[in-house]
């Protein structure tokens, strides 16, 4: 395991030694998506992001607890306190129960997910089946004088909380500003201040998600389920907490004072947040006419889109960029990073290829050792893609025949894009467009028929250990095929 790995922490607003807190394991927790819609552009980064830092703290040998939670209950529409609950009103408008928007937007995220190569969590708990345990996080926060009740909902008193500590330390607001201000809001007047926030509140007759509590018939906050979740699977205490910045504030904010206010200290030793996407220097929004969901961008179906750009070439390109800065979708930094993910990888198909020479022209040591620097410094993929271009100048070189590799060289070599490109950067060959990849998909597609038929033939004749048997060797040969009501689903 690597020692040198720093961290960018966003509450001490420094880059830190990771340290866990009990090595060789680390927990982390993400916040996940609110499932009320199709997986959208700004799904992608933080997706992306998380599963890049997922699968290097594995590859540095850690055991990682990754949660990654369903947002299905208390995301409401206008504030975090007030307006409809988005499944909830979904539901209301597409004539559905609300879980059942929530299973369908739920396998949408999923289904992307897995185009982006992006791997599963650990652990992907769901608010709505967390309810007890936010009840008794309430109950703890009560007892510890930090909420107060009033009309059958429970808030959190920022006042009382800030006596003692600090509200506003990750995000750096300014907990008297904060107090100051006033606003007008339905149901304002059952707060002693404007920015205390809700840990429960009671249903209105039109609400149609809600659950008995000893206080009323009502729901829990949007903060609260994050806080219930990570320390019911990950402890009191645990290593890294992730989100897009736009959660900083109030979110992450009053996770940690939930966290402090029931169990008197931090629990989170790592704040880490990556930043925004932008499309043409513009933010995204359905007002300006440039939100757009993943399947969209992958089929080329929006305005804005000049062609359509593969999952690959899409994960590729969040990885150019540090994930502490802005992202600005175009299809020219798009279109750039299509052409230099081709490069790369023929590249790498073309390592395989090259034979030893009897000397060494350059030092692989010496490159293994500048992109394990960029990667253990705050995960700085973008300086280490660009120390692999530098590698593939001496690829192409020794294609050429201008430059050689011992045996020993050229295997650390190739074992050095490999794990880079494949197991830490998680990049695939099939979804890069210089591939021929449309006829190898077909013969993948209807070799996963047969066998397919194959598993429904031993499941007739009652044979689950054939059918298993088969799902598993299809899934070692890389292939992961997982059954739906319709039929199934295989990917890469």
């Amino acid at each position: 395991m690597s020692s040198n790995l720093l961290i960018y922490n966003s509450l001490s607003r420094t880059t830190q030694k990771f340290e866990p807190i009990n090595p060789p394991y680390v927990g982390m927790y993400v916040c996940g998506p609110t499932v009320y819609g199709p997986a959208h552009l700004g799904h992608a980064r933080p997706a992306v992001t998380f599963d890049l830092i997922f699968r290097y703290l594995k590859y540095l040998g850690y055991k990682v607890r990754y949660v990654r939670n369903i947002t299905d209950v208390g995301h409401l529409e206008h504030d975090a306190d007030e307006g409809d609950d988005k499944i909830a009103k979904k539901a209301k408008l597409e004539n559905l129960e609300p879980m059942e928007v929530v299973q369908m937007y739920t396998e949408d995220y999923h289904k992307n997910m897995r185009l982006l190569n992006v791997l599963p969590p650990s652990i992907e708990p769901h608010a709505s089946g967390h309810i007890i345990e936010q009840i008794n996080l309430v109950k703890k926060i009560l007892d510890n004088g930090y909420a107060y009740e009033s009309n059958g909902s429970i808030y959190f008193d920022i006042k009382k909380y800030s006596e003692k500590y600090r509200y506003g330390k990750l995000s750096g607001r300014n907990v008297e500003d904060l107090l100051e201000k006033t606003r007008t809001l339905d149901g304002q007047d059952e707060k002693h201040n404007q920015c205390d926030f809700a840990l429960w509140k009671k249903a209105s007759p039109r609400h149609i998600m809600h659950w008995p509590s000893v206080w009323s018939e009502g729901f829990p906050g949007w903060h609260l389920e994050c806080t219930a979740m990570s320390t019911k699977y990950l402890g009191e205490t645990f290593d890294i907490h992730g989100g897009g910045i736009d959660l900083q504030f109030p979110h992450h904010e009053c996770e940690i004072a939930q966290s402090v206010g029931a169990f008197g200290h931090d629990t989170v030793k790592y704040w880490v947040h990556n930043n925004m996407i932008t499309i043409n220097g513009k933010k995204m929004g359905k007002s300006l006419g440039n939100a757009m969901t993943l399947e969209q961008f992958f089929a080329g179906d929006h305005p804005l889109l000049e062609q359509a750009y593969s999952p690959m070439t899409v994960r590729f390109f969040i990885l150019q960029a540090h994930y502490r800065s802005t992202l600005d979708f175009s299809n020219e930094a798009l279109q750039a990073s299509e052409k230099g993910l081709e490069k790369l990888l023929n590249a790498v198909k073309a390592l395989a290829e090259l034979k030893p020479g009897k000397t060494s022209s350059f030092s692989v040591a010496e490159l293994e050792e500048k992109c394990f620097d960029a990667l253990n410094n705050d995960f700085n993929t973008p300086v280490m893609i660009s120390h692999l271009y530098d590698g593939v100048k001496h690829i192409n070189l020794m294609k050429d025949g201008k430059e050689t590799l011992t045996e020993e060289d050229l295997n650390k070599l190739r074992k050095l894009y490999n794990d880079l490109c494949f197991d830490i950067m998680g990049l695939l060959y099939e979804n890069t467009s210089s591939d021929a990849n449309s006829g190898n998909s077909k013969i993948i597609g209807n070799l996963v028929d047969m066998i397919q038929q194959l598993r429904k033939e031993a499941k007739a004749n009652k044979d689950y250990a054939l059918s298993d048997k088969l799902r598993d060797d299809l899934k070692n040969a890389g292939v992961t095929i997982k059954d739906t009501r319709d039929g199934y689903e295989w990917s890469i």
